[in-house]
């Protein structure tokens, strides 16, 4: 097998971004396994990327709070592929009640949002770090991507042109999940291995209720792509957008 083909794990990709970015990483020519907490929706997705886009991707079920079903895929990319290349952060809930007060916010949803935007980031990242380590190579890196938000920035809410400061399950999650970002990035440094988050940008999908105005999920899977394919020579650390670094 070629060196540039990269086994690649998007998780939470049955719908919106993740979707897209499966096809478009699958159109270069990637091994790319498409995953999902629901193994009915994760099989339908991967059959109509196989109709409409005649792309052949993997299937996983995988779901980022559950530590067996995380242990699961991994031993399954493991038997299967030998190697993973890339891991792609992307399941996410948002969690957004917009109409209510920022301090009569849901602990309820403060939990879930977390559980799944943060631990289950990070416990889904523990437990691939190992067939990441064992497939860097100093010519073909590792990389873990972390799909982040504009809203993730402290500097960026803390300024005029901060918004949906409402949606504070979302936002702090997503804040949380770049601190482990900054820090995992520091950690893997001298290893070579590529650690960042990427923002979208603003994207109509399901998550903010398809609102009108936004990038098309393939353009915000476009940006994510460029990250996930880093060489050897790419960055880290980085709180990324398309257009260049956006404010931690």
């Amino acid at each position: 097998m070629s060196s540039t083909n990269k086994v690649i794990l998007v998780t939470g990709s049955n719908t919106g971004i993740g979707y897209d970015l499966v096809h478009l990483l699958a159109a270069k020519g990637h091994t790319v396994y498409l995953a999902s907490r629901k193994e009915a929706g994760g099989t339908e997705a991967v059959a109509k990327i196989k109709k409409e886009k005649n792309l052949d991707v993997k299937f996983v079920q995988l779901d980022v709070t559950d530590p067996a079903s995380v242990a699961a895929a991994a031993a399954k990319i493991e038997k299967d592929e030998g190697r993973l290349n890339v891991l792609v952060n992307n399941a996410g809930i948002s969690e957004m009640h917009l109409l209510t007060k920022v301090s009569e916010t849901s602990i309820a949803s403060i939990r879930a949002t977390f559980e799944t935007n943060v631990v289950g980031l990070i416990q889904t990242t523990t437990t691939f770090l190992p067939l990441l380590r064992a497939s860097h190579t100093p010519d073909v890196p590792s990389v873990v991507v972390n799909v982040s938000s504009d809203m993730a920035s402290n500097t960026f809410m803390a300024s005029p042109k901060g918004f949906l400061h409402q949606a504070v399950a979302y936002n702090s999650s997503k804040a949380a999940a770049n601190s482990y970002t900054i820090a995992l990035a520091h950690e893997l440094k001298d290893e070579g291995i590529k650690v960042n988050s990427v923002t979208p940008g603003f994207t109509t999908t399901k998550i903010n209720g398809f609102a009108p105005g936004g990038k098309t999920p393939e353009q915000g899977a476009a940006i994510i792509a460029e990250w996930a394919l880093l060489d050897k020579d790419g960055k880290t650390g980085q709180f990324a957008y398309d257009g260049g670094d956006w404010p931690w």
